[in-house]
């Protein structure tokens, strides 16, 4: 049975200790209180290119580092599709992607799917998201507040389709990214992040000012860099001045390429061009740029969350949608089950709970909903399916699960392509394709497929020794699995028929007068700062935090006497 963090015993106050206006002692939130949630994450994070993740990273990420060493560090988390949509709905419901048809970037999830959002929300959290969700059609799943509009559209326009698979989409993935990566004044990204760091502190410190009756939050803090274009301010791009950045390990000739590679590299419009050196590592050195710029932006959520006294009674918890292959094996963007690609950093970070300590088993961002419900003292709903399981076991230090799935019908398949990451094997499996086979252990870089080589083995009736016996045994057990699992005939159809819906309603709501589906946040001026017809003591909490006595000297949030500038 999970323990309870609602009842965590208080920190050593003092029982006489005056208590401020949101139920704290000495301007330091109870312990007694249920525990407010952060989540933050970013976008195109590949895990094996931070330092934590990676003695040789070049990357400098001082508050991530920090961060990471007071929490249980992931190092083998996989989302569950390497494409944004796909794998942040499977996030948020902890369902596969197949499960709820989030087959691409312009599929919608039916909305009376549980999220986390509403098993928190279920609890009187305040669920509240600043920054990229991708949702297409609703645009809340449950979150009770939204602080920003999405960067990317909320509709039907980036459907793939299966019934063209050689015609080249316009919106999709191009060599631009990289020939013009560089240094830039402003940008889409930046212009997005900025507001949702300014939304998300705001949200923090009008929290900490709304006195004894505030709710718990959990507030979701999705930032899109450091996913591409790679572009990123000077200020970021001269911290690598001076460094010969790396680059890629594994180069492998487009010939040489295995099905779902060779089309990815079409499908982006790279198979015809070749990037130099210099090209190379200047779209690197934005990403890691970038991946700085994140970097900042998590010292400053997590500097406000300690100014605003919030710190001691908050989980945070880190992660990302998909990795970015950055040049390796030829590779760009995500897309594909290469670790730059599937890999994502997860932290869990509450050290009064859970020893800051390092977890090598795999596990996926699907465990997310689970685990958030164990935060709070709840489960999710008996009767209902669940894929994700929660990683309790794993932040207290007991054994865990062991085993990652991902799946995928995106940009670049021409038929689903599925994964399974279970201890040192990674399998991958795709009608089209072929399967293939990787020990990540003996072969990190992912070189030899021993799918294809055993295949080669059987065909020359060959004599194998222990190693591809061993190999050969997990190649079988993982080939049953999958035809067990995973019905790929029933599932073509059903994303050859979503395609299909899709792409003539798309073609239909472009006719005549467009309605937008897309989020407008509410930011009513009438409603903020001083007005008359705010009630008084809302005014003198909002003046000040923390609240002061006739003397300026600090009361914490009990508010004993007028707060100077509260109402004229």
């Amino acid at each position: 049975m999970s323990p309870d963090l609602n009842s965590m015993p208080a920190s050593g106050q003092p029982q006489h200790a005056a208590s401020n206006g949101n139920g704290a002692a000495n301007g330091r939130p109870q312990q007694t209180k249920r525990p407010n949630i952060l989540y933050i994450m970013a976008d195109q994070l590949a895990a094996p290119q931070l330092k934590m993740y990676n003695p040789e990273s070049q990357i400098l990420t001082p508050n991530l580092d920090a961060l990471a060493a007071k929490s249980v560090q992931f190092d083998s988390a996989y989302c569950p599709s390497p494409l944004c949509a796909p794998s942040r709905m499977s996030m948020i419901t902890g369902l596969l992607p197949m499960k709820i048809g989030a087959f691409d970037n312009a599929s919608p999830i039916s909305s009376d799917i549980p999220t986390y959002a509403h098993y928190l929300r279920l609890q009187n959290y305040h669920t509240v998201l600043a920054g990229k969700m991708h949702f297409v059609g609703d645009q809340l799943h449950g979150y009770e507040t939204r602080l920003t509009s999405d960067i990317y559209p909320g509709d039907l326009g980036w459907a793939v389709n299966w019934d063209q698979p050689d015609t080249r989409l316009e919106w999709y993935h191009n060599a631009s990214s990289i020939l013009q990566a560089g240094t830039c004044v402003r940008s889409n990204q930046l212009d997005y992040d900025e507001e949702v760091m300014y939304r998300s502190t705001q949200f923090l410190y009008d929290h900490v000012r709304e006195g004894p009756d505030a709710r718990p939050f959990c507030l979701t803090v999705s930032l899109t860099h450091p996913h591409d274009p790679y572009t990123i301010e000077q200020k970021y791009w001269d911290l690598y001045e001076g460094v010969d950045i790396n680059l890629p390990k594994v180069r492998i000739a487009n010939e040489d390429q295995d099905p779902h590679s060779k089309r990815l590299l079409k499908v982006c419009d790279l198979w015809d061009t070749e990037f130099s050196d210099e090209q190379i590592k200047r779209a690197r050195r934005a990403y890691y740029g970038a991946v700085s710029y994140v970097d900042d932006c998590i010292g400053k959520l997590l500097d406000v969350l300690k100014k605003c006294r919030l710190d001691d009674n908050t989980i945070v918890v880190f992660s990302g949608d998909h990795g970015d292959m950055l040049g390796e094996r030829g590779l760009w963007y995500k897309m594909s089950y290469f670790e730059s690609s599937v890999r994502v950093p997860l932290l869990v970070s509450y050290p009064q709970k859970f020893r800051p300590h390092k977890v090598t088993a795999n596990v996926s961002t699907l465990d997310i909903l689970p685990t958030m419900c164990d935060f709070i003292g709840t489960k999710p709903f008996p009767g209902l399916p669940m894929d994700g399981i929660s990683l309790l076991a794993h932040l207290e230090g007991r054994e865990g699960h062991d085993t990652a799935f991902a799946e995928y019908t995106g940009e670049g398949t021409i038929s689903p392509l599925m994964m399974i990451k279970r201890g040192k094997w990674k399998y991958i499996a795709c009608p089209a394709d072929g399967p293939q086979l990787f020990n990540l252990e003996s072969d990190p870089l992912e070189l030899h497929d021993w799918a294809k080589s055993l295949s080669k083995k059987k065909a020359l009736a060959l004599e194998s020794d222990d190693a591809e016996k061993e190999a050969r045994a997990v190649f079988e057990a993982f080939e049953k699995e999958a035809g067990t699992r995973w019905d790929f005939e029933k599932i073509t159809e059903e994303v050859l028929q979503s395609q299909r819906k899709r792409r003539l309603v798309w073609s239909a709501l472009r006719k005549g007068h467009f309605t937008s589906w897309d989020f407008n946040p509410q930011d009513d001026g009438r409603e903020k700062y001083i007005r008359s017809h705010i009630p008084l003591d809302d005014l003198e909490r909002r003046a000040r935090y923390p609240a002061v006595d006739t003397y300026g000297r600090e009361t914490g949030s009990s508010i004993t006497v007028h707060q100077a500038g509260s109402h004229g």
